[in-house]
């Protein structure tokens, strides 16, 4: 162990002198990844645990801070952890996705270098490879605002945090091997709540103080909605973007998104009940928590009932909530102050998503092709110059109709082109996209199918921007992209199991300058695997 942490520290010495600007404060994090037992359904399972937590440990930084994570891996398979909402500006080799790394071999070490560079807001990590996320190895990312920068609302008495999501009660190796068999997932047998069932968390408060409650989805297959009995949820930021202050009853939270709401104990003291549920699911699943009074003289009484498989409630919501326009973001200047309405888009890109059979085999696609993971990360495979291993333009700006079948698919971008992605949903259940590297401006949802006309409705004006999207059942949402990060950066599923046999696909955003300025250089300490084995980083 005591050669770990002198290796450890000799990369990090390292990285620091290569990346070091003077200004931003550097934060270390040493996480060994092992499998535990957990019980978060009241049966046995294997989980990955980091540093012997589930869910793992949070990750509080601070816009621009620079994070240095180490992580062991413990396991007996390779793993890799992606960042999700961290955009990772000019840096794509941090991702943590097979498209840009090379996973952790067992029994070896890699340490991430990240900056959350321009960035404020409620966030999450998880493990990316495999079926890893139905194990566990997820946590909380905050970032909270510099002390200079106003934020809209006074600082609350205190800051929770809500990681909720589905839950199967089989291993992930068995979910694995369902999936690999061609077939899908059974409906998950519970929800829950930082890792607990029911009643397995209480967050105290002290009647007449207001409390933050970040709130993501971190599960694989059901979207849910979130409620406080008897109090009002005020929305204050999404994904990293202020928002119109609305009040709520019930939030609709999809798979993998993060919401930021106020919560006043203005409420006699009582000991109220905090709720998730399914949503759009013909069995409603649910779990609860207790918002707890310091001064509580009882229970506040059953769990409240809340929506279950209203689309067009739903819908309307999500129009609602829209971006603050005189807030500051992460640097001082109003959130409005950039126009995002008033841009020539330059390209439309249409992405159907589809449910194929292929060679006998459940498989998902995006305009009839099913993505399969190359030998090599796509990212060393361009920056070596790796023939074979993926062709740009390998999916269609368009869907074709035709048949569906397997391909590496990679879509070719221009650095600073400024596009329109349309998401159309043919299919019954609710999808929900998430974009590496940016935050898009959804400028639109509806029902039916797109149509050049459907711009007509767009809101060019106040739209929220964030990283994960939804699109209900027969529905579209049309977002607009400014392609300011040059990478290779995943679109994908956050439905687990449609990510894992193929709803994904990468965009490679590129600038043919090959500066520093607008890339930063391959990392001295990236893992090499595939093809790329046995070429060189930089020099030491």
């Amino acid at each position: 162990m005591g050669k770990y942490k002198s290796l450890c520290s000799m990369i990090m010495v390292a990285l620091l002198v290569s990346f070091t600007n003077g200004e931003s404060p550097y934060r270390f994090y040493d996480w060994n990844v092992t499998y535990g037992d957990i019980y978060p359904l009241g049966v046995k399972q294997r989980g990955i645990l980091i540093n012997g937590q589930f869910p793992g440990p949070p990750i509080e930084s601070v816009t621009n801070d620079n994070l240095i994570v180490s992580v062991f891996n413990s396991l007996d398979e390779p793993f890799l952890i992606s960042w999700n909402g961290v955009q990772q500006r000019r840096n794509s080799w941090q991702d943590g996705v097979f498209g840009t790394n090379c996973p952790i071999p067992p029994g070896q070490n890699f340490t991430y270098v990240l900056q959350v560079k321009d960035q404020i807001g409620s966030y999450f990590y998880f493990p990316s490879l495999a079926f890893h996320k139905a194990a566990g190895g997820f946590g909380s990312i905050k970032i909270l605002s510099r002390p200079l920068i106003p934020v809209p609302f006074p600082p609350p008495a205190g800051d929770f945090t809500i990681l909720t999501g589905d839950w199967f009660k089989q291993n992930h190796t068995d979910l694995k091997a369902i999936l690999d068999g061609g077939h899908d997932l059974p409906f998950p047998d519970g929800l829950l709540i930082n890792g607990r069932g029911s009643y397995g968390n209480t967050f105290t408060v002290d009647q007449g103080k207001t409390y933050r409650f970040r709130i993501s989805n971190v599960g694989i297959s059901t979207s849910i909605n979130f409620r406080i009995q008897g109090h009002k949820l005020l929305l204050v930021e999404v994904e990293g973007v202020h928002t119109l202050q609305n009040t709520y009853e019930s939030l609709d939270i999809h798979l993998g998104q993060s919401y930021s709401v106020l919560v006043t104990a203005d409420q006699p003291p009582l000991d109220y009940n905090i709720v998730v549920s399914t949503r759009f699911t013909s069995q409603i699943l649910s779990a609860t928590a207790i918002f707890h009074y310091s001064n509580s003289a009882g229970s506040a009484g059953p769990p409240p009932g809340g929506p279950t498989i209203q689309i067009d409630w739903s819908l309307e919501q999500a129009r609602s909530i829209r971006k603050n326009l005189t807030a500051s973001g992460p640097r001082p200047n109003p959130q409005g102050s950039y126009h995002y309405g008033l841009i020539n888009v330059t390209r439309t890109i249409r992405l159907v998503n589809s449910a194929p059979i292929i060679d006998g085999k459940q498989r998902y696609a995006v305009n009839s092709v099913s993505f399969i993971p190359p030998d090599t990360p796509l990212k060393l495979a361009d920056y070596f110059k790796i023939s074979s291993v993926f062709s740009l333009g390998s999916i269609p700006d368009n869907p074709t109709g035709g048949g569906a079948y397997l391909q590496t698919s990679v879509v070719a971008a221009d650095f600073r082109a400024y596009i329109e992605v349309v998401f159309e949903n043919p299919e019954d259940s609710v999808q929900s996209w998430h974009i590496d590297g940016y935050n898009v401006f959804v400028v639109g949802m509806d029902g039916g199918q797109w149509l050049p006309d459907s711009r007509l409705s767009y809101n060019l004006r106040d739209t929220i921007s964030r990283c994960t999207v939804q699109v209900y059942p027969k529905s579209w949402t049309a977002v607009y992209i400014a392609l300011d990060n040059v990478g290779m950066w995943n679109i994908r599923s956050e439905n687990w199991a449609r990510q894992y046999l193929g709803q994904q696909l990468y965009l490679r955003v590129y600038s043919p300058a090959n500066s520093w300025r607008d890339e930063y250089p391959i990392p001295k300490n990236a893992l090499l695997c595939g093809r790329a084995v046995g070429r060189r980083t930089r020099p030491l």
